[in-house]
């Protein structure tokens, strides 16, 4: 089954302003911006900006600005709402980790990864000891492979910042099994779609499925936003209201559009390079039919970023 064709349909309301949440057919509630709510018993499946390094860990405000992140800092916190129940396991897809063939976190205990540098001493004391999911990996494993991937295992990869710094905050008490998923090298963005349908099927298994990137990461401006520069930067906003339009959009389309990203105004400057983009991707593949909806949209080091939320 090609992207331009689904068994199923999702049809979205037209004329939803920038700051209005997805509705969809079917659905009988609107999700605004700020509010997080699932109402079924399925696991959903979560877009997320993880933000810039270890923010939330650094006795040092980033930017010189100590609300920076409160924003962002209370929609992580709230994370663990989005689940009807405790979820069996948290499935992350994480930008910083990318393999030959996509592969899969096997460790019964991760440990930490600090794939960051230049931060204050304490970032690399942090510690979110959650315990590995071997068995619901190797489920992930075996849908990958059925669906036509190589997948591989790693025994000994650790957390790295794309999943600690989120569900440090939403779930401080580490008790849920975790693991990570690689992006596929050559960052092909029909092949992370077709990951993620291979994916579906375990969100009525237990398993919490987040893509941890950020909507905008360009981080040549990033930087020179953080050295003092001042203002919104304009491409960030260009291409938020395209994935805001593009997550409103029918499923087909949506998926067209996603594999055809580079088309988007300020793709590549907002973009240079896709790997903070294509969790998305994973993501919307394991949507299935759900409902997209936008819960969190923010600016971030002068950057429009939002999250994107299924289910």
């Amino acid at each position: 089954m090609d992207l331009k064709t689904r068994i199923t349909r999702r049809d979205a309301i037209k004329g939803a302003g920038a700051t209005a949440a997805l509705h969809v057919l079917g659905c009988t509630k609107v999700k605004p911006a700020g509010e997080i709510m699932n109402t079924t018993t399925r696991m959903p499946a979560v877009y997320l900006p993880h933000g810039g390094g270890p923010w939330p860990f650094t006795h040092e405000p980033m930017a010189g600005d100590p609300h920076m992140y409160d924003k962002m800092s209370e929609y992580m916190k709230k994370l663990g709402m989005v689940t009807p129940a405790a979820p069996r396991a948290i499935l992350v897809v994480s930008a910083h980790w990318e393999e030959k063939e996509p592969t899969v976190m096997t460790s019964a205990a991760p440990p930490m990864l600090y794939d960051y540098y230049n931060f204050p001493p304490e970032t690399y004391e942090v510690q979110w000891p959650a315990p590995g999911a071997p068995e619901v990996a190797e489920e992930v494993a075996i849908a990958l492979q059925n669906a036509g991937f190589t997948a591989a295992r790693d025994a000994t990869r650790g957390f790295d910042h794309g999943v600690f710094v989120p569900l440090k905050l939403a779930y401080p008490q580490a008790n849920v099994p975790s693991f990570q998923l690689s992006l596929k090298a050559g960052l092909d963005p029909a092949e992370h779609i077709k990951m993620g349908r291979a994916l579906e099927p375990l969100r009525d298994k237990g398993v919490f499925i987040v893509g941890s990137g950020m909507s905008y990461h360009n981080l040549r401006v990033l930087i020179r936003n953080i050295r003092g520069a001042s203002g919104i930067i304009e491409d960030s906003q260009r291409f938020d209201d395209w994935l805001f339009e593009t997550m409103n959009s029918k499923a087909d389309v949506m998926e067209q559009r996603l594999v055809e990203w580079e088309k988007a105004p300020a793709a590549r400057s907002s973009h240079p390079r896709e790997e903070h983009l294509l969790p998305l991707h994973v993501i919307a593949g394991a949507a299935g039919d759900d409902a997209a909806s936008v819960p969190y949209r923010d600016v971030v080091m002068g950057a429009h970023v939002s999250s994107i939320h299924f289910g």
